[in-house]
């Protein structure tokens, strides 16, 4: 299975292994970070952005994948659409999953008629793939005060503070709310919640469900969703938003994925919950994103007059599987490392601290493949050592399957046991830090149009701290859900139009800007000869 050269390395991991376990590398200073992520992280690559020529964000540097779909053509043609008809009328329609999913369960108890859309199927989202945890202040020992330092440093102090503020004020009645739908944390005999630390935390509040984390967030509040008899629209794209003639978001053009039909879906508010970006494979990266995260919500708000935020910052997991090439890109959650699992190199060599944030481990392991040619070579890539068994040598033999079984399933289909044998690892395009700016209440530049989850920036700075991505899923998902409501009981839409993708299309053409795909893209394509993910030699 491994190549000789893979086999050699792997040795010098296991030799090394005793002294490896109490090795603990210093963390880095801050000049020493900003240096190594000038130099390597994938958002300081100057040649892989283009400056946007049309829009609010005219001027501003996005990744040339994104920069095509933004400036991009419509799917309608205005002037075809027939907005005297409606086929779906409510309230607050929310498009998307996660985020949408909390929304949607707080309009309703606001007793407002709500509908969710959702391009594949309810729970199909990066929520449901999420797997180390969700963050939360509620421990003696802690406070949101430290969470806010915490995420505010780990975001290069560039989180807008009045989302960030919210954020870790409202944890700990997320972690509750969430606890009393249903669900299954780790919990000790006496009913207190196990917490850890992730990267960059300096106290342990990673709240988690085993490695499963997203998935038993998402399936409760899919659960919550489908008992309150909120409608759901499955396999049902929004591809354009819906004005009215004062300015205000009044619905959505909705395309049946399997039909092929135009709908009109009317609303008096609307909620964008659409998530990430990562199936746009930037610079070439892998992803551990579910196949629709095409960044449909950016696109949406954007051509309606929304503003974007820190769209030039992506999150590089640092883990994504390198090896076997059946799960290549696929997440290694974080929480391996905090059980004890340190990086190593072809040399058996620890060269970073195992719990530094994202981006500079990301960076790290870059460096450390590229410039030191310390990686080891796989048949079509390179990748580091992440130790797994000194899981085992720390918490006791056991661990890995009590507290990480969804990594031991996922490797054991391939013969690999990480409970022996480490993995390798490279990073993977995992979170989309800039989105839609936002006010405090959920909403865009857009009159009524609210938006929460992934398609939001600001609210984590140019990089993410571990398990606060969930947390920002309940948090602003809610936050949306409930404002949204508030504002739809005073809303009379006016006169439904589709003069803003008229206006938009006329302002690139006078730009200069030709058109070369039809946007918002909905989903990747992978035919042979015709792939939007064609693998860089990293």
């Amino acid at each position: 299975m491994y190549t000789g050269e893979m086999l050699e390395s792997m040795k010098k991991v296991e030799a090394a292994r005793d002294a490896n376990t109490v090795l603990e590398p210093r963390r880095m200073t801050a000049a020493e970070k900003d240096a190594l992520l000038e130099t390597y992280h994938p958002d300081y690559k100057k040649s892989e952005f283009a400056a946007l020529r049309v829009g609010v964000n005219r001027g501003e540097l996005v990744p040339h994948e994104l920069a095509a779909l933004l400036e991009g053509k419509s799917r309608v043609n205005p002037d075809e659409i027939d907005l005297s008809r409606a086929d779906y009328e409510c309230d607050v329609l929310v498009i998307g999953g996660g985020a949408g999913s909390s929304a949607a369960i707080e309009a309703d108890n606001a007793g407002m008629k709500t509908m969710i859309v959702t391009k594949l199927r309810i729970g199909d989202a990066n929520t449901m793939m999420a797997e180390g945890g969700i963050q939360a202040a509620d421990k003696p020992n802690d406070s949101p005060a430290i969470h806010y330092l915490d995420a505010f440093g780990g975001g290069h102090f560039a989180a807008k503070p009045e989302l960030l503020y919210k954020l870790v004020n409202e944890a700990p009645d997320a972690i509750q709310w969430l606890n009393d739908l249903g669900v299954e944390f780790d919990k000790a005999p006496d009913g207190t919640m196990i917490t850890t630390h992730g990267g960059g935390t300096s106290r342990k509040r990673m709240h988690a469900a085993r490695d499963y984390t997203g998935a038993e967030i998402m399936r409760t509040l899919r659960d919550e969703v489908l008992n309150r008899g909120i409608p759901v629209i499955d396999f049902t794209a929004a591809i354009e938003l819906i004005l009215d003639d004062g300015g205000r978001c009044a619905g959505a053009v909705l395309l049946n994925m399997e039909t092929g039909e135009i709908k009109i879906a009317r609303a008096k508010c609307v909620i964008l919950a659409t998530g990430g970006a990562g199936r746009l494979h930037y610079q070439g990266f892998p992803t551990s994103n579910h196949y629709g995260a095409t960044a449909d919500g950016l696109i949406l708000g954007y051509r309606a007059g929304a503003k974007l935020l820190y769209a030039d910052t992506l999150q590089y997991h640092p883990t994504g599987a390198a090896y076997p090439e059946q799960i290549f890109g696929a997440l290694v959650t974080e929480k391996v490392r905090s059980l004890g699992a340190k990086l190593v190199n072809a040399n058996g060599e620890v060269f970073m601290h195992p719990l530094e944030t994202r981006d500079v481990t990301a960076a790290s392991i870059i460096r450390e493949c590229a410039d030191r040619g310390n990686g080891v070579k796989t048949a079509d890539g390179v990748g580091v050592w992440l130790d797994t068994p000194m899981i085992e040598k720390k918490g006791g033999e056991g661990t890995i399957l009590a507290r990480i079984p969804a990594m031991h399933r996922m490797f054991a289909q391939y013969g690999i046991d990480i409970r022996t044998e480490p993995i390798l690892v490279y990073p993977t395009l995992h979170y989309q830090n800039g989105g839609l700016d936002i006010t405090p209440d959920g909403m865009t530049a857009v009159e009524n149009l609210f938006a929460a989850g992934e398609v939001v920036g600001g609210i984590h700075g140019r990089n993410r701290l571990m398990g606060n991505s969930l947390l920002d899923v309940i948090v602003f998902g809610r936050n949306a859900g409930r404002h949204a409501a508030e504002r739809a009981k005073s809303v009379t839409p006016g006169t439904p139009t589709l003069a803003h993708v008229k206006a938009f299309a006329e302002e690139a053409a006078a730009a200069g800007v030709e058109a070369q795909v039809q946007s918002p893209k909905l989903l990747p394509t992978y035919s042979h000869g015709n792939p939007d993910f064609q693998r860089k030699a990293f």
